[in-house]
């Protein structure tokens, strides 16, 4: 029986994967039972080629997925687990995918994930040590086998591993701003750049979307990565928590809501109507190039019999039908290619700029500042940084710095940015938003996928960090294309409560990977000539 990788890679066949979503409880609860019964004909089905079981789905406590995958992965059924950063920290996830590889789990869909919603005793503290692409990062490195740092002191070699993940991740273009659109897709080429082997697009209802995110991976040197249509069973319940933002990042707009709730009053409750609607988006994704479809809210299996034996029936150009009838799109709602189509069809090209978008740009004379004063400050070449350098490192305590610097340091970003003093310090990668104090995830390689029309899937953090950077970029004339540009940020918690500016110029930061570190920097007149400027 042929991998996942096998048959995405070695195959042009349509495949299809059934999410599963687990329980809170024990293995002996009731609705594990079910959940087993339901994975066991899963797994006995010619047509279903994987199954994906999901992990704190919506922020929930809930089983591990291992739990439910076991028996599925040894009744031979390729198993999808998905892995996310809000529960664990680097640590914990390293562990948690050392045990999946021992137990001969190898594909993981590797997420953010959502916002910790309930939990014993109330609301959990989340984690977001490190978000999707560090993760990504850090199963790619498991790959190819990990360096054991002890050995630095006994000059040997060691290689921990190796394992054979198969890496998949999410992304999302159902959004409403250029601002949130874009970021996006340059987020989803550095998750390929990083390792991503197959990608699930998030769930949403607008053809148009669907093919734009197709042309995309096409044409920016993605045509080789499988990518894989994500299809959610709707019915009134379902169409009213998507409609009312239950769900981060997935939209059904009033117009799609209505309709789902007249279904919903037919004699049958509408289950004819919501499996031929999925019917038709498997049949869209089918015929726009994607390698297969990813069925979520179906929790028996003769409901996805009953859905592929409708997709199989449709005659072949019903397809171009289905792509027109299924635009639930917003109004002013972004597309990045304008009139294009993957389908060939027309896509009316409609911009939009955020609300706040032209109080940012007054707001500009500040990042203007903040960019100058990195400049002279914080790149080799200049006099100020080579200088910083030395005195940082021949103070007393080279984590602080001179007692005056570190006093300006702290004063300074604390009323311009709100610095928290993380001491590994990502300003300059998000236009001098602060990650720490501005983002509840801390997301420091790209936005996540829960923003609504701008705004953080979480009450009280106001706009999206990364909209409000690719705005002020834009707006000060500056290349938004490369915002992604730099080597992924993997925070060094080590560094916290030390000073940010010394821990740069000494190369103690993350931003070592992207230009020579200061551990010994020359002075004017030392031999250095034509230095690299750092990336911001």
């Amino acid at each position: 029986m042929k991998t996942l990788r096998e048959n995405l890679y070695q195959t042009d066949d349509f495949l299809l994967g059934i999410e599963l979503v687990s329980i809170r409880g024990s293995m002996a609860e009731k609705s594990a039972l079910r959940a087993r019964a339901f994975a066991s004909q899963l797994s006995e089905s010619p047509f279903v080629h994987w199954i994906s079981v999901t992990d704190n789905a919506g922020g929930n406590p809930q089983l591990a997925p291992q739990a439910l995958g076991k028996p599925i992965l040894y009744a031979g059924k390729e198993v999808v687990i998905h892995l996310t950063c809000k529960d664990l920290n680097r640590n914990g996830l390293e562990s948690a995918a050392w045990q999946l590889h021992s137990e001969g789990f190898h594909n993981i869909l590797a997420m953010t994930g959502d916002y910790p919603v309930s939990g014993n005793e109330g609301m959990p503290k989340p984690v977001f040590d490190i978000d999707s692409i560090g993760l990504i990062s850090m199963l790619s490195k498991m790959n190819n086998g990990f360096d054991d740092p002890r050995n630095s002191t006994r000059n040997e070699t060691h290689l921990f591993g190796k394992t054979e993940f198969f890496i998949g991740a999410v992304t999302t273009n159902f959004k409403l701003h250029e601002g949130e659109v874009v970021p996006q897709y340059l987020k989803l080429k550095k998750k390929v750049e990083c390792g991503a082997q197959f990608i699930i697009n998030q769930v949403g209802y607008d053809s148009k979307k669907i093919g734009e995110l197709r042309l995309y991976m096409d044409r920016s040197g993605m045509k080789h990565v499988p990518l894989i249509g994500n299809v959610y069973i709707l019915n009134p319940k379902v169409a009213r928590l998507f409609h009312d933002h239950r769900i981060p990042g997935i939209i059904v707009t009033p117009e799609l809501l209505q309709l789902c709730l007249r279904q919903g009053r037919s004699a049958d409750t509408g289950k004819a109507f919501y499996y031929e609607f999925a019917a038709k988006q498997i049949a869209v994704y089918r015929n726009l190039g994607y390698r297969g479809a990813y069925l979520g809210g179906a929790y028996d299996y003769p409901a996805i019999e009953k859905i592929m034996e409708i997709e199989r029936s449709f005659a072949k150009d019903d397809w171009k039908q289905f792509y027109n009838e299924i635009s639930y799109s917003r109004p002013g709602e972004y597309y990045f290619y304008g009139e294009e189509s993957a389908s060939g069809n027309r896509i009316t090209e409609k911009t939009v700029s955020s609300p706040a978008a032209a109080e940012r740009r007054r707001l500009n004379l500040m990042f203007r500042f903040s960019r100058w004063t990195h400049s002279i400050m914080f790149t080799r070449k200049s006099l100020l940084g080579r200088l910083g350098a030395r005195v940082c490192r021949n103070s007393k305590n080279p984590d602080q710095g001179p007692g005056v610097l570190r006093t300006v340091e702290h004063l300074s970003k604390s009323v311009l940015f709100s610095c928290k003093d993380c001491g590994d310090c990502s300003l300059p990668d998000i236009a001098f938003l602060c990650p720490e104090s501005q983002c509840a995830k801390n997301q420091r390689n790209g936005p996540c996928g829960g923003t609504l029309d701008g705004r953080c899937e979480v009450a009280g953090y106001g706009d999206c960090i990364w909209l409000r950077a690719y705005e002020r970029i834009q707006s000060s004339g500056g290349t938004t294309e490369t915002l992604l540009n730099h080597t992924p940020v993997i925070q060094n918690q080590g560094l916290r409560g030390t000073s940010s500016w010394s821990n740069f110029w000494l190369g103690r930061d993350h931003s070592r990977n992207n230009s020579t570190p200061y551990s010994n920097p020359p002075l004017k007149g030392e031999g250095i000539s034509s230095p690299p400027v750092r990336e911001n």
